[in-house]
């Protein structure tokens, strides 16, 4: 009962990571494809509870479970792949980390713009681009990871 508990967990947090992943980056795309100051800010700010609430609580979940399914099920942690995983994990973090930074950023900027009704700062745009370049390679290291998880392949 407790492994497969965790093994549900597990799946949800992976699942929580993956989709809140993809829909805030589709909802920030489509916000600032639009160029109203005021629309990105008010998306960026969804954005930024949503990334904290589900993103944030699964990155913490996501270990727990994860350490506690392997040693539960007798994995070694330096199992090919799921050393493989965790490798990945902490590349994810790394891309991760500075989004959370950003995004905030994001929403202050556009916010401004939208209050002084002037366009968009150079700044707002080159952070636009760190966050949108930050995404591929953490999105493309999270679909390895559920495909290690999905496939666990003799590494």
């Amino acid at each position: 009962m407790w492994i497969e508990f965790l093994r549900w967990a597990h799946v949800i947090g992976a699942t929580v990571l993956l989709g809140t992943g993809a829909g805030i980056a589709f909802f920030m795309v489509m916000a600032h494809r639009t160029g109203d100051a005021k629309l990105i800010a008010h998306t960026a700010g969804i954005v930024v509870i949503a990334d904290w609430i589900f993103t944030a609580s699964a990155v913490v979940v996501q270990p727990i479970t994860g350490t506690l399914l392997a040693l539960e099920i007798g994995w070694p942690l330096t199992q090919g792949w799921v050393l493989w995983s965790l490798i990945l994990y902490v590349f994810v973090g790394l891309f991760w980390l500075p989004v959370v930074w950003i995004q905030p950023q994001l929403h202050d900027l556009a916010k401004q713009a939208a209050i002084d009704g002037t366009a968009l700062p150079e700044r707002y745009h080159r952070l636009y681009r760190i966050w949108f370049a930050c995404g591929f390679p953490a999105f493309f290291a999270v679909l390895a990871i559920v495909w290690l998880m999905v496939n666990r392949p003799l590494l």
